[in-house]
């Protein structure tokens, strides 16, 4: 059950007056060690590209900060879960906030720390106490994830403003390596490097670089998660577009389609010609996913390079019409 003390938190959030696109921290939550069930703290040391001071799950990465909305907690107690702070695994817990209705890149800004929300829901690897108890669990949906952009300090009754994404910010951009041998240890993977060094030198935020086997559903796994939770500008695959058996990167591309976008591909495919006859071989595709442009690269080194710079400076006008910060006209 709720105690009294979390029974007066509440009520003084609910009655604090907060202007739209601005809501009101009630708890801050921590876990000394991994495993343990996190409990609200007086205040939270929030500290840049590592998360909130003392607690376990924090570190270099984008999951830095848990935050999860009060309002959707409080709905999922009055169906009898009676759960406390912290027991979703949550670092914030904000009343008057609808974070899972936010994009990826929203500012998020209380006391003197300013987040950046990185990642939206997260995979349900085994399911916890709440689940086996009420048959689902409102993180793995509602919970979002954040990551440090200023160091400082929150504490409950802290107000916390969200700002949207500016139109103009970088491009993110995840890079995604097919290879059984690379995946084992095999071989030194170099096509996603020199993916990543060539959209970094062209302004992307490269934010995940991933080596997996030339299995079909781990793929699809990712570029799931890259669309709909880390909602990137763009996903490049390299390898597993040929003849054999195992190039399946095409098959698992298109499972996860919402839309065709064929000409970029074709593109790579004409250009490449010039380069080799072999290129008519390559059965590589270009989808859409929601926000997301995913398009499937060669797998040597040599090919990701020549391809990736057939296509670059192309991308970027199509990004800005699928971000909406362009318009879609015919030229003159």
């Amino acid at each position: 059950m709720l105690d009294e003390n979390s029974n007066k938190k509440a009520e003084a959030v609910a009655g604090q007056e907060v202007c739209p696109g601005q809501g009101v921290v009630r708890a801050v939550c921590i876990s000394e060690k991994k495993g343990v069930e996190k409990h609200s703290v007086p205040e939270g040391h929030f500290l840049v590209n590592f998360g909130i001071e003392g607690d376990a799950h924090a570190g270099n990465w984008h999951r830095q900060v848990s935050l999860l909305s009060y309002d959707k907690v409080e709905a999922f107690n009055q169906r009898g879960a009676n759960v406390e702070d912290g027991a979703f695994g949550e670092n914030l817990v904000v009343a008057g906030l609808d974070f899972r209705s936010m994009p990826v890149g929203t500012r998020l800004y209380a006391g003197t720390v300013e987040l950046e929300m990185t990642q939206i829901g997260k995979e349900c690897h085994s399911h916890c106490a709440i689940y086996k108890r009420m048959g689902e669990c409102i993180m793995p949906r509602e919970g979002v994830f954040a990551k440090v952009l200023k160091e400082g300090v929150i504490r409950p009754g802290d107000v916390m403003r969200a700002e949207p994404p500016a139109a103009d910010r970088p491009f993110t951009a995840a890079v995604i390596t097919l290879s059984d041998k690379g995946a084992r240890g095999e071989r030194k993977d170099e096509s996603g490097p020199a993916a990543k060094e060539m959209l970094e030198q062209a302004g992307y935020d490269v934010v995940e670089l991933l080596l997996l086997p030339d299995e079909p559903a781990q793929l699809k796994t990712q570029l799931i998660r890259l669309a709909d939770s880390r909602q990137v500008d763009l996903v490049l695959t390299s390898g597993g577009t040929g003849f054999s058996l195992r190039d399946q990167t095409p098959e698992a591309t298109m499972a996860v389609a919402d839309r065709n976008a064929p000409g970029i591909a074709e593109a790579i495919r004409y250009k490449s010609m010039a380069v080799t006859d072999r290129a008519m071989l390559s059965r590589g595709v270009s989808v859409l996913r929601k926000g997301t442009l995913i398009v499937n690269l060669p797998g040597s080194p040599k090919a990701v390079r020549e391809s990736l710079g057939f296509i670059l400076d192309s991308l970027d006008h199509g990004l800005k019409i699928l971000r909406g910060s362009a318009s879609e006209c015919a030229r003159r």
